[in-house]
């Protein structure tokens, strides 16, 4: 028998400690599907990274850790409550458990008959992805919140270069 599947929807702006903790532990039990929520957007202070730069810290991370039985899929926003978890369910892969502590999608994935179960926090003050983008635009710190995987892919893609140039732009408007 094939093991159940759970959702796990975050920005992942970045991927930090966190949300490995979380991965591993859905993983224990379930096969794991991480959406990249928000795909669409990038290049801005809250979220500065493309969702193929998530996918990357998402998927290097998560094969560092050992997971082998995953997918991770992005999900860009339809922009309309009543069709997301629609929109989601078509992009993914069949599952039967949305995880979140977030209160819009828990309910939404509720009402269209989904289990949902509260995803574990882990260090919350510490592993946040506003404080650890925070850290970034502070130039330091940040590196001890993530994976030494997405430490990588934010050295490769310039992303702290990229986050002082995008609070500079906010300053100048």
């Amino acid at each position: 028998m094939r093991p159940r599947r759970a959702l796990y929807i975050g920005r992942f702006q970045p991927f930090h400690l966190g949300h490995l903790q979380v991965c591993q532990t859905i993983a224990q039990d379930f096969e794991l599907l991480v959406g990249i929520g928000s795909a669409q957007e990038s290049h801005t202070l809250d979220n500065p990274f493309t969702a193929g730069e998530r996918h990357l810290m998402i998927e290097r991370s998560l094969d560092a850790a050992g997971l082998e039985d995953y997918f991770i899929i992005p999900l860009p926003d339809v922009g309309r409550n009543a069709l997301w978890v629609s929109h989601v369910a078509s992009l993914v892969p069949p599952f039967q458990l949305f995880f979140s502590n977030n209160a819009l999608p828990r309910r939404l994935f509720q009402e269209a008959g989904y289990e949902v179960r509260g995803a574990p926090f882990f260090e919350r003050d510490r592993f946040s992805g506003t404080r650890i983008r925070g850290l970034m635009q502070g130039g330091k710190g940040w590196q001890e919140c993530v994976p030494g995987e997405v430490v990588q892919v934010v050295e490769e893609v310039r992303g702290v270069e990229r986050m002082h140039d995008l609070a500079q732009h906010d300053e100048d408007a």
